[in-house]
């Protein structure tokens, strides 16, 4: 399937139960594939975005949390399945940001967006 038309400008994402799903008012372009210990686990392709152009669709109940490291990052997966949609943090410079899983996001192509290799791995 393609990436989102023109015409929506947006992309819905979920876990798999759909207990915890999100509308993200932007179609992502771009990824990051990071080999820290929790995304090279996890599989994630990450998309980085503003809170302002993410609107969670389901309780926050639904979903657990953890942190780890410096806790900067809280990276979020739901109750009942165990997928890992979302994450919330700040950027290095000290800004609000949603990390989207890009495995994550319905009918979405990943072999359209350009993924970018970060060695999260290594030490700062």
């Amino acid at each position: 399937m393609s990436n989102a038309s023109d015409e929506t400008k947006s992309v819905r994402g979920s876990c798999h139960c759909q207990a915890v799903a999100y509308v993200l008012a932007d179609v992502p372009s771009t990824g990051i594939a990071c080999n820290c210990s929790i995304c090279r686990r996890k599989g994630s392709v990450l998309a980085f975005f503003p809170p302002s152009k993410f609107t969670l669709e389901t309780p926050r109940d639904a979903l657990a949390t953890y942190t780890f490291n410096k806790h900067v990052i809280q990276h979020h997966f739901c109750k009942t399945c165990g997928c890992a949609p979302f994450a919330e943090g700040r950027t290095p410079d000290g800004r609000e940001m949603i990390a989207i899983n890009l495995r994550c996001v319905e009918e979405f192509d990943l072999a359209g967006v350009e993924i970018t290799e970060f060695d999260g791995a290594s030490p700062r």
